[in-house]
């Protein structure tokens, strides 16, 4: 079902799924994109503060949208996003961990200037399998209203 700016609403929490985190994809990740030690040399990571292998905030939040895109923005009018508020990174995300993400709702705002499209505001939280909740956001994602 398509979701408009109409059909969400403040409060409403919104699932979207699990994502399961290799070692494989955070060297490679890490290596293209954020070099760091304790994310491309596992004894370097050993000997860091995080005790071991952990992925870039960067992978983390490219892990979040997969979920975000998978489980709410491929059914919906999303016309993109004018940015993230805030974003918080609470706990290392590490090899064999299983993430799940979800959305919830603060304010639904139609445009005054465009009359297709509104501003949602929410706040989006990655927990792993212990429940942990590993980062959080804050943003905007701008949706397109009912077609008439």
């Amino acid at each position: 079902m398509m979701r408009y700016l109409e059909d969400f609403h403040p409060g409403e929490k919104i699932q979207l799924g699990n994502y399961a985190v290799t070692r494989e994809e955070i060297l490679e990740f890490a290596r293209r994109y954020d070099p760091q030690p304790f994310h491309v040399d596992e004894e370097a990571a050993k000997r860091s503060i995080y005790g071991g292998l952990i992925a870039s905030g960067w992978h983390t939040i490219a892990m979040f949208m997969r979920l975000f895109v998978d489980g709410l923005v491929s059914d919906s009018s999303s016309m993109g996003s004018p940015g993230i508020d805030e974003i918080r990174f609470l706990k290392p995300v590490r090899p064999g961990d299983t993430l799940s993400a979800r959305v919830v709702i603060r304010d639904v705002v139609p445009s005054r200037s465009k009359p297709d499209r509104g501003h949602v505001r929410a706040s989006y939280e990655v927990v792993n399998q212990a429940g942990e909740t590993v980062m959080t956001m804050i943003g905007l994602g701008i949706y397109g209203r009912r077609p008439a």
